[in-house]
């Protein structure tokens, strides 16, 4: 069976446990996915969100004439333990995963804008009495004469989120494959709306 599939971050709610304690939950639309294509011998891509075809240029097109599947938004690959178990059209759904499975999730964080070092790296800043005019910036960064330069990845302002980031640990709580839902505990990257790859460890 396919290790993973894409879904759409709904939202965050709460949930209780069998004990009653209450959990922070990620509520996501994990598919249907629908494989395209065979990639190799180990992996397969695989569509999701239908999308119109005036959207889509025409050797993407191409692609999904030839699968004889619908055309999709976001395509991406997946590897597959037994490809002989899988088939071109085939619709891949929430039930591959099982509650308290540990899965790691992918996404695009939320953009931020230009931000500073102390809103970027946490920096504690300078002093905010006794004339002090260094508040909030960074101060000295280079060295003299010799090397006479900035360092690459040197933790300055700049642009501040809106980067892939994966969470390795994050645990299934619920699994509804009828409304194609999974319940994630914690956080997860991105916002409403964006698009996430769900894989298993």
């Amino acid at each position: 069976m396919i290790d993973g599939m894409l879904g759409r971050k709904i939202g965050m709610i709460q949930v209780f446990d069998e004990s009653g304690r209450a959990l922070g939950v990620t509520v996501v639309e994990t598919g249907p996915c629908t494989v395209i294509r065979k990639r190799g011998g180990s992996k397969v891509q695989v569509g999701f969100g239908p999308t119109k075809e005036t959207r889509l240029s025409k050797p993407v097109l191409g692609q999904f004439s030839k699968a004889g599947t619908p055309p999709f938004k976001v395509l991406r690959e997946f590897p597959v333990a037994d490809p002989e178990s899988v088939e071109v059209g085939q619709e891949i759904r929430a039930d591959i995963f099982e509650p308290g499975e540990v899965v790691k999730v992918t996404g695009i964080s939320k953009g931020k804008g230009f931000a500073g070092v102390i809103k970027r790296w946490n920096f504690g800043g300078g002093r905010e009495t006794h004339g002090s005019r260094s508040h909030r910036i960074p101060g000295s960064v280079g060295q003299c004469a010799y090397p006479a330069r900035v360092f690459k990845g040197k933790r300055l302002p700049g642009r501040m989120g809106g980067a892939q980031v994966t969470l390795t640990s994050v645990r299934v709580v619920e699994v509804r494959p009828d409304e194609n839902l999974l319940f994630l505990r914690g956080p997860i990257p991105g916002a409403n709306g964006g698009i996430v790859a769900i894989r298993k460890k």
